[in-house]
């Protein structure tokens, strides 16, 4: 297979805002191009984002699902997990890698899947075998903040978002159409 149509993995990471957006940019990309594109959403849970409502109108060129129960909480600034969370984190990863494995898409968004990691509800080591096991057509983007030195290794492009400013920092709430 010629390099340029080989799958990659790609990283969107960083504490600044726009992972998710810039990772739904070449998924539209993808499509544009008329290649098959999956977005598997990992914290959203049942929330109906503005980039949910707005794909279902390209199914089946786009597909996109939301996994989990939704967000964590937080306490003393930690996210606290529980038995249930990571169960939770479990089964959606192995439908993810179902998924992953199919060989059905081009294009496979694994948006937030980096904070599961991070929150301790998966093993990288489960992640890193499955991208390794991915069909050599199959591009994968991974999201999230604070990537583990392990996938940036493994990875094709890892792109860092960085925070300079945010309004979440002056006490103002997630905004309809920019956050969500």
């Amino acid at each position: 297979m010629e390099d340029r149509q080989k799958g990659q993995i790609l990283i969107n990471t960083g504490k600044g805002k726009g992972k998710t957006t810039a990772a739904l940019g070449m998924a539209i990309r993808a499509a544009g191009h008329g290649q098959k594109v999956l977005i598997l959403q990992f914290i959203k849970g049942a929330w109906k984002t503005g980039e949910s409502k707005f794909l279902e109108r390209f199914t089946p060129e786009i597909e996109m699902a939301q996994l989990g129960t939704g967000f964590y909480k937080i306490e003393d600034g930690k996210v606290k997990v529980t038995k249930k969370d990571r169960q939770e984190a479990k089964k959606v990863f192995k439908i993810a890698g179902k998924k992953v494995l199919s060989g059905d898409y081009d294009l496979i968004v694994l948006d937030e899947i980096i904070n599961i990691l991070a929150y301790g509800l998966l093993e990288v080591r489960d992640l890193i075998k499955l991208l390794k096991e991915k069909p050599q057509k199959t591009s994968v983007v991974l999201t999230g903040r604070g990537a583990h030195g392990e996938l940036i290794d493994i990875a094709d492009t890892v792109s860092e978002i960085k925070e300079i400013k945010h309004v979440y920092s002056k006490g103002i709430k997630a905004k309809k159409g920019i956050e969500y």
